[in-house]
Order: structure tokens, then sequence, then C-alpha cells
């Protein structure tokens, strides 16, 4: 099934030849089904909460991630009470194909928070909305930093292998995650000095050690508050946080939510 647009009420739009941006408001407790584009596009919710399936995976839209999605790919997504407002930049069939001549790769979607993809595209949405005359140019050169942007770190992950320690370590930490981690003991254990293990976990994470287990911990809280009716003091401590303070601020941090207004938008789906 592709569909392009699906019960969104649009705002604001800038269209070129090749770029189209919108704002677009979705209502709440509104259900996408499965569905795909003929063209690719970038996204991020300004306002609200949403979540979407995408290869059998939960990713979560709100103000503080953004996703590149190509052409031809499906996904489903699903509102809660806040609805969802959004800027997308939809990149026509026409750009993606010159920027392929040049082999630039955009076969994978992207789904982060923070970096330099962030960056840009907060950048883009700046432009948008104090729009003039260079605008639309200055958009569209940082449009194509975002897509070399996105096929850099397609070539990154397939050409620079991860040492077998690393895949090791990462075990280590997905099984002990809730528990109290040294860098010391780990780098230990895999025969690497700390400040080595710390440069090359970031060179291939994009992240710290601390902050992966925050995140590790973060989406086992989301998962548990998703499936069970467990107290948030009792979720929080499982997943390793030293209290519900620090579990809440943490959670915020990252989610740009409460856990009890995460919790309470889910109960209500």
């Amino acid at each position: 099934m592709r569909q392009t647009h699906y019960h969104q009420t649009p705002l604001p739009k800038l269209q070129t030849r090749e770029l189209s941006l919108e704002i677009a408001s979705y209502a709440p407790y509104q259900k996408i089904p499965n569905h795909s584009h003929e063209t690719a596009f970038f996204c991020m919710a300004l306002e609200g909460f949403c979540s979407e399936i995408y290869r059998s995976k939960m990713r979560t839209y709100e103000p503080s991630f953004m996703s590149f999605l190509p052409p031809g790919e499906t996904h489903s997504l699903k509102f809660y009470e806040t609805g969802v407002l959004s800027f997308s930049i939809e990149i026509k069939l026409p750009l993606l194909e010159r920027m392929r001549e040049c082999s630039l790769n955009f076969n994978e979607s992207v789904h982060c928070r923070s970096g330099q993809l962030t960056q840009l595209y907060t950048k883009a949405y700046h432009e948008f909305c104090q729009m003039d005359d260079v605008s639309p140019l200055v958009v569209e050169g940082l449009v194509l930093e975002m897509l070399a942007e996105v096929s850099r770190r397609r070539v990154n992950e397939d050409s620079i292998q991860p040492p077998r320690w690393l895949k090791a370590v990462t075990e280590i930490i997905h099984d002990q995650f809730s528990e109290h981690l040294i860098l010391n003991d780990i780098a230990e254990s895999a025969g690497v000095h700390p400040v080595y293990l710390s440069r090359v976990f970031r060179r291939h994470y994009r992240c710290t050690i601390g902050d992966y287990i925050r995140r590790l911990r973060v989406e086992y809280a989301s998962q548990q508050m998703l499936t069970t009716k467990a107290p948030l003091l009792e979720i929080a401590m499982a997943a390793g946080f030293s209290d519900q303070s620090h579990f809440s601020r943490i959670f915020k941090r990252q989610m740009g939510i409460t856990p009890t207004g995460y919790r309470a938008i889910h109960s209500k789906s």
C-alpha cells in the first residue's frame, strides 16, 4: 500500500523543484496502517508523541528524535493523546538519483537523536520558519549535507568492522546493564586498556558506554511500563536506577516525557 499523506492537517508548506517542506498536524488516537512512500523524507516531531513500527521494531517520534526513510520502505504509525505536530522534508526522486550517481547510499533508514543530522535538520527548520527569497537555496544545501551524512553513516558502518572483543563487551553490557558496571572491569574482561575501550566503543556506537547503559535501562523501563502494571519504583530499581527520582530525570532527558506521562499515554491507547 503506497500512501504519501494520511489523515493529516497541512499547515505551512514550501515546494521547490526537488523538495517539499511541510508542517503537518496529526490528530490524537489515529492509527495509520502499513504504507510506504514513493519519495524519501526526513521527519521530526515538533510537539507530541507517536510510535512507529518499522521492520518489526517499534521506534518513537518525539521532539528529540529525527528520522530518514528511503522510498518504498513500509511502516505504520500510532498516535496518542497529544497527537503530533511534525516538520518533514520530502526529497523527490530526481534529486536522490543525482546523489546516487555520486555513489551515495540511501537504502537504509536512520533514526537518531542529536548529532550532525539533527543539527542540520534544525537549521533547515529555522530557515523554513523565517522564509525569504534565499531560503530555498539555503535549505537545498542543508538537505544535500543531510543526505551525505546519511550515506556516510552507512559507509562507516559497512567499512569499519568492530574488533571481536567489542562484541563480547557489548554482550556483557546487555546482560548486566542493570548492575553497577565499572569501566576498568569491563576493559579487563576484554583484555584492553580502559582508554582504548572507551575510544573504540564511541567510534562504533557514537556514544559513551555510560550513555549506552542509560539507553538500555530506559528501553527496558519503557517495555516494562508497556507490558506490566508494576509500580514505577519497582521498574526503576529493576532497570538499575538508584531511585525513582533518578529514573524520572534520565527517562525525561532521553524520551522528552516523564515516566508517569509515558505510561498514561500508552494506557489510553
